[in-house]
């Protein structure tokens, strides 16, 4: 009984010494073993380890890429025009002896103080060099510039022990107080582009409506100079055919004229004539007719279609007795029976 008693005491102890001197590194990490803070062992393989238990402790460090993120900072390129510049990094632990020899207990954290300020002293000379502008910084060679930073960081990273894989420029701004006037100026080329559009716009419109005008006026003068042809060749036709019938017997045309003449002063208000015996317009009206009677015309060398046209339209005066009046409205569709049967004919 004693003894069972003694044994299992023992069996504890033992399978907790035994237990506590096993560990597992994960194939995502590496792993030192220390006694007394001095190095006994590298783990970088995956599996089991053993350490002596109370005596010796392991320390693992994460094998992965890891990401860092830069404080933004300021930059003075050549062209001295200042700018806020936000970058960060991906690195590696390389070597895990001496990674821990450089950072001691301080760990990753430690590590990565030292790396902000390996990086930012490297953003500053290569973004603050010769030929190096804020134009450059933002362009297409911000690429070739930040290569450049990785390049001159890795030599003063490797002795922390780390590997840097990349550096990227993640922002670069103006400081704060230059955004107002930097936009300013930014709104003030874009409002002199836009007048000149604008300009341009109104001079391109000036032209067309100066090109609209210039034909619009040109088919008016033209329509007007063929108005003006046609008019003068109808009046000259016109004159023609009066002096053609004038030429026939210039004592009708006289006395045509004389009627017509005496129709327009009657068409007013005042319905009343008063001539005196000797009047010039009743000497020419009824001159024909006092010298012997008008003299025979041959039918044949008058368009009579044409002298209708040309003949005023004569209209029976409501001062005729009812009688008078309705005889001559008689008289008239008489006519205009007689010329409706001839034209069927």
């Amino acid at each position: 009984m004693r003894k069972s008693a003694l044994l299992l005491p023992v069996a504890v102890v033992a399978v907790i010494g035994v237990l506590s001197s096993i560990f597992i590194v994960d194939e995502r990490e590496k792993a030192l073993v220390l006694q007394f803070g001095q190095i006994r062992q590298v783990v970088e393989e995956p599996g089991l380890g053993f350490k002596i238990p109370i005596i010796q402790e392991v320390v693992t460090y994460d094998d992965r890429i890891l990401s860092f993120d830069t404080d933004t900072i300021e930059v003075t390129p050549s062209d001295d025009r200042r700018l806020v510049v936000d970058a960060f990094a991906r690195y590696r632990i390389s070597d895990v002896v001496q990674f821990r020899q450089a950072v001691g207990v301080g760990g990753i954290r430690a590590a990565e103080d030292r790396l902000s300020s390996i990086l930012n002293a490297q953003i500053r000379e290569v973004l603050g060099a010769d030929q190096v502008t804020s134009d450059t910084i933002l362009s297409p060679q911000r690429g070739e510039l930040a290569r450049r930073i990785r390049a001159q960081a890795r030599a003063s990273a490797e002795s922390l022990g780390l590997e840097i894989v990349d550096v990227r420029l993640k922002q670069t701004n103006l400081p704060q107080q230059n955004l107002d006037a930097t936009f300013a100026r930014m709104r003030a080329e874009r409002e002199r582009e836009a007048a000149d559009e604008i300009a341009r716009g109104n001079e391109a419109a000036q032209r067309v409506r100066a090109a609209a005008d210039r034909t619009v006026v040109e088919t008016v003068s033209k329509a007007e100079r063929e108005a003006e042809i046609t008019r003068g060749e109808a009046d000259a036709e016109r004159n023609r055919i009066y002096a053609e019938a004038f030429g026939n017997n210039p004592e009708f045309f006289a006395f045509y004229r004389s009627l017509s003449a005496l129709e327009r002063s009657l068409r007013g208000e005042n319905s009343t004539l008063v001539f005196s015996p000797d009047s010039e317009f009743l000497s020419e009206l009824f001159r024909s007719v006092r010298a012997g009677g008008l003299r025979e015309v041959a039918i044949d060398d008058i368009d009579i279609d044409r002298l209708r046209e040309m003949a005023p339209d004569m209209e029976i005066s409501p001062d005729l007795p009812e009688s008078e009046r309705q005889r001559l409205e008689e008289e008239e569709e008489d006519a205009r029976s007689d010329d409706d049967t001839g034209a069927t004919n």
